[in-house]
């Protein structure tokens, strides 16, 4: 018997549909019985007699809606095998990544038996593409071939900020709205941000490359991890970490038997976490393990665009500053004011080969007041200027010597 009809606010009647006690309906189903008098449902109008029926539909359509809540996340299980992804050669890309990432796809194909991965190579005119090492890769064709694929992975390499992606980047534009989830390795992650399509999701770049993004792309949240995925964007340093990103997905979506077995092939014995550093370990990059002075070195990495003082450097080491003289002299072979100055240079170097900043916002971002101090420091250690870094010619040794001139140009 049917209960009388009651509201649910000023919305239509509903009714309460009895269902007998022995039917194994379940609570998410039970929840969804009061529904708008007359109102359709998949398969026709409902009646009492379709009960059963109604609770089967009824748990899709909760399910349904349960998934079209849940945020994509490339490296969950694929829709279909095999997953179709689409690898867009820039020129001059890095080999070692491009490598890793097919081969961790090849091995995972044959260590499983199953098809699991299915890739293709294409560039942005369908020409082939050398590598920065010389190789050069044949593609399928031209971006129209990467349309039918469900991922797509930028691999860039040298000079990315210098090449013209106007075209790749409405097309990725175009990929982000049919639903692809968009990728990059190495320097690749630079043409994704120009696209506008990092906004709100997390990235990584090569370490090397880091302070220039961070420059041209203030807004965007980069970090210094091997890797990231954030929802359907998934970005990576570079070098062997795309091994290690692939190896990840393998293990999210197929299991850690099978990552496992990918990685007992490469002969990689730990599969790396996101979170593991890019660059080896300080004490291992300079060959010194003396706490204070790698306490004092760690601060100057972290204060290149507002130098500290030496006294400031030795009282956050607990040090005289004759201390820390000692300690740079000793292991260094040099003043601490000395090494500060070459890792802001280097700094410097990076930015006038990666970025489109001025000379003088060059200086600035690595804490010299002036364009003609700068340029001195650089030719002196460099042995050209900062402009003839970037390869832009100088009309003369007065051109030369005019330097701040040109850098405020």
């Amino acid at each position: 018997m049917l209960t009388p009809a009651s509201r649910i606010g000023n919305g239509a009647p509903v009714l309460a549909v009895p269902r007998p006690i022995s039917s194994p309906i379940s609570s998410r189903s039970r929840a969804l019985d009061r529904r708008p008098r007359g109102s359709r449902f998949p398969g026709g109008k409902f009646s009492v007699r379709d009960t059963p029926r109604y609770a089967k539909v009824a748990e899709l359509v909760f399910h349904k809606a349960l998934k079209s809540h849940t945020p994509p996340m490339f490296g969950n299980v694929p829709r279909e095998l095999p997953q179709q992804i689409a690898l867009i050669l820039l020129p001059r890309f890095s080999f070692l990544p491009f490598s890793g990432l097919v081969e961790s796809f090849r091995l995972a194909n044959r260590m499983s038996g199953v098809e699991l991965y299915r890739w293709k190579f294409v560039s942005a005119d369908g020409q082939p593409v050398a590598a920065s090492n010389g190789v050069e890769i044949a593609v399928a064709g031209d971006l129209a071939a990467a349309e039918s694929c469900d991922a797509v992975v930028i691999c860039g390499g040298i000079d990315v900020h210098t090449l013209n992606v106007k075209a790749l980047t409405a097309w990725l534009r175009k990929a982000d709205r049919r639903g692809a989830d968009l990728g990059a390795i190495c320097t690749g992650s630079y043409v994704l941000a120009k696209a506008g399509l990092l906004d709100g999701h997390r990235c990584t770049i090569h370490w090397e490359n880091l302070a220039g993004f961070c420059e041209d792309f203030p807004d965007i949240e980069v970090t210094s991890e091997l890797f990231e995925i954030d929802r359907s964007r998934f970005t990576c340093s570079g070098g062997t970490a795309a091994i290690d990103m692939m190896l990840n997905v393998i293990a999210r979506q197929h299991g850690h038997e099978l990552a496992a077995s990918v990685a007992d092939q490469f002969m990689h014995e730990r599969i790396r976490d996101q979170h593991d550093r890019q660059r080896i370990s300080l004490p291992a990059r300079l060959g010194v393990r003396h706490p204070k002075l790698l306490a004092v070195i760690g601060t100057m990495e972290q204060y290149l665009e507002e130098p500290l003082s030496r006294s400031e450097l030795a009282r956050g080491a607990d040090l005289s500053t004759r201390q820390l003289e000692r300690l740079f002299r000793k292991y260094l072979n040099r003043s601490p004011a000395r090494y500060y100055l070459e890792l802001r240079l280097n700094k410097a170097r990076l930015l006038l080969l990666q970025t489109n900043m001025s000379v003088i916002d060059v200086a600035l971002a690595c804490g010299f007041v002036s364009a003609s101090h700068f340029s001195k420091c650089y030719r002196d250690f460099f042995g050209r200027t900062p402009r003839k870094e970037r390869g832009l010619p100088l009309k003369g040794e007065a051109a030369e010597e005019d330097e701040e001139a040109a850098a405020q140009r």
